[in-house]
């Protein structure tokens, strides 16, 4: 985005968003107990940790065919219930991350903690997994992190980046962005930059009523998956991934948003992950960001903010946008991962069983 539109959507804070989970699938091609039961599979069909603002976790789960789910935070009992339940946990001690080991009587469990990252400099850095695939594995969390501008992290905020394990730092931004608003990487990490709109002509003038602004951004989406800087930066993504296994792996851009919404979509739906999942997590930056965007668009005159609003937005039909360009470029998505960003078959199997478990 250039400069008018980028300044318009860096903001201060956000709202705590839950993660959507998939609706059930069966796994296969593994080994079975006694009872026919899939020793291996995860029967998790829904697991949630949401952080509330006192200090407590609310942790929510679905578990098909199971009679008990323990949970353990910091190795001890915090939980227990039956195949669905939920439990509000109080009283643990501080950490810059809060995990918890969901187990059920059969099968395998899941390592969860709540999405959002806290940080005093950015608001909508997330955790990029913790979703169940169609397969009924699920995306592990801990290993790959989206953000907004990491310009205004602290001290502090980089010494949690740094115990968190950010090895690699990928910056979406254009040029301009990245010299206005230098990034700040922890200690250690590698910074690559990974320009999604080099040499596009997004963006090239502000919209001037809300119908444009609305295609102004269905336009930049369809650039990320079109542009010859799209396919490059997320070519760097993906490989940047699946090369670094210290991790963790970082992708952000100013607001954290639309290029990283769409590496984001792009890894997920690659691992598998459904599609109304996918959108939830592109769409819940409207969630984590909406206090500050609602506080942005109260300074403007009226007939502004509505020209403003679709770009401080994430909407449906932006993310539908880059979709629709991967059908009528590729036509499916592995050939847009194949084709486009020059993932291919053997490639895309090593990605999954980097990131997936179960």
């Amino acid at each position: 985005m250039k400069k008018a539109l980028l300044a318009a959507t860096v903001v201060a804070s956000a709202l705590t968003a839950s993660l959507v989970a998939a609706p059930a699938a069966t796994a296969s091609g593994f080994s079975w107990d006694r009872d026919g039961r899939d020793r291996s599979a995860i029967p998790f069909t829904e697991a949630t940790v949401t952080a509330g603002a006192d200090g407590s976790f609310t942790l929510d789960w679905k578990a098909r065919g199971t009679k008990r789910v323990e949970i353990k935070a910091n190795g001890k009992v915090v939980a227990r219930g039956g195949a669905q339940g939920r439990a509000v946990v109080t009283g643990l001690p501080a950490a810059d991350r809060q995990w918890f080991d969901f187990t059920p009587d059969h099968g395998r469990g899941l390592h969860l903690a709540d999405r959002l990252i806290r940080l005093d400099g950015a608001v909508n850095f997330r955790d990029a997994g913790g979703y169940r695939t169609t397969t009924g594995q699920w995306v592990k969390m801990g290993e790959v992190y989206r953000s907004d501008a990491l310009d205004k992290l602290t001290a502090d905020d980089l010494a949690k980046l740094q115990r968190l394990r950010v090895k690699t730092v990928f910056d979406l931004r254009m040029a301009d962005e990245r010299t206005q608003a230098a990034d700040k990487v922890p200690a250690g990490a590698s910074y690559v930059v990974a320009d999604v709109f080099a040499g596009s002509g997004s963006f090239q003038a502000l919209p001037k009523t809300p119908d444009e602004a609305v295609k102004a951004m269905t336009d930049a989406e369809r650039a990320m998956v079109a542009g010859e800087g799209g396919r490059k930066a997320y070519t760097q993504v993906f490989e940047g991934i699946q090369r670094d296994r210290a991790r963790s792996v970082l992708f952000h851009c100013t607001a954290g948003k639309d290029r990283t919404g769409w590496a984001n979509a792009s890894l997920l739906t690659a691992l598998g992950v459904p599609r109304e999942t996918v959108e939830a997590d592109y769409l819940a930056s409207n969630d984590y960001r909406k206090a500050a965007n609602d506080a942005v668009l109260s300074h403007l005159p009226a007939q502004q903010a509505a020209v403003y609003k679709p770009l401080l937005d994430v909407r449906p039909e932006y993310l539908n946008a880059g979709y629709a360009e991967v059908k009528a470029r590729y036509g499916t998505f592995d050939r847009y991962l194949k084709d486009g960003l020059g993932i291919d078959s053997r490639e895309l199997r090593e990605l999954k069983r980097d990131l997936l478990v179960g």
